[in-house]
């Protein structure tokens, strides 16, 4: 770590729910990819950065299963929301056995389970140097987390939302199907938008247009693409207003 200094002073990382899964075949949380991301989550905390993390529940429950079980959409996103705090719980007791100061804060109110979300508690923690992971959404239906990261962003002040993906950057299509897509290492927000780029849902890109915060789009599961993104601005995608 030695000669690595930081780009951002603050910063929201974005991730799925499925990241703690890592595979098809894992368990709902696999212990190597939840060590793996607090290991690279660890590096950048190292160097001094305040990061807030907002995390999905997919691994858990996802929208597809909602139709699957023919639940109406508001207590489906009631279940996601919940899947959500179990995997920033989980997150965050993987980071305190690394060493990390963790403040996990959500939504909803869990009444001594979890921390209710204030806005004021969340900067002055970000300041002391601890972790803050936001959970619960928004604590209303109807919005994503995507939409919960860009809205987390805002509120304190980020420098820069990461969306770490277990793809390296923005393609016109899936690289995983079609070995023809195009790879964009940067687009503006309204390209994003006007050519329904999958990297994050419209309202979420369109917030971060509004208030002026990058989305950095990387591979979370290659080695040093965090540490690059943080130290160089580089790898992966940036979306931008210019």
């Amino acid at each position: 770590m030695k000669g690595r200094q930081a780009a951002y002073k603050r910063l929201l990382l974005k991730l799925s729910g499925e990241s703690l899964k890592r595979s098809d075949f894992s368990n709902v949380v696999d212990q190597k990819a939840c060590h793996f991301i607090a290991d690279r989550i660890c590096e950048i905390y190292a160097l001094g950065v305040q990061i807030g993390i907002v995390i999905g529940g997919g691994n858990i429950f996802r929208g597809i299963q909602a139709k699957q079980f023919g639940f109406a959409r508001t207590p489906a996103d009631h279940v996601g929301m919940l899947a959500t705090t179990i995997n920033g719980l989980i997150l965050g007791q993987v980071l305190s056995t690394k060493g990390c100061k963790i403040r996990v804060m959500s939504a909803l109110n869990f009444g001594g389970i979890v921390e209710s979300y204030n806005w004021n508690h969340a900067l002055h923690s970000l300041s002391k140097g601890h972790i803050v992971i936001f959970v619960g959404g928004t604590g209303n239906p109807y919005f994503t987390t995507d939409t919960t990261a860009a809205m987390r962003a805002s509120e304190i002040d980020a420098e820069v939302l990461l969306k770490g993906t277990k793809v390296d950057a923005i393609y016109d299509k899936d690289p995983l199907k079609y070995p023809n897509a195009i790879k964009y290492e940067s687009l503006t927000f309204t390209e994003a938008l006007s050519k329904k780029m999958q990297v994050m849902d419209a309202t979420a890109i369109a917030m971060c247009r509004e208030n002026g915060i990058p989305i950095h789009v990387f591979n979370l599961f290659s080695e040093d693409a965090l540490l690059k993104v943080i130290c160089e601005k580089k790898g992966g995608t940036l979306v931008t207003g210019e």
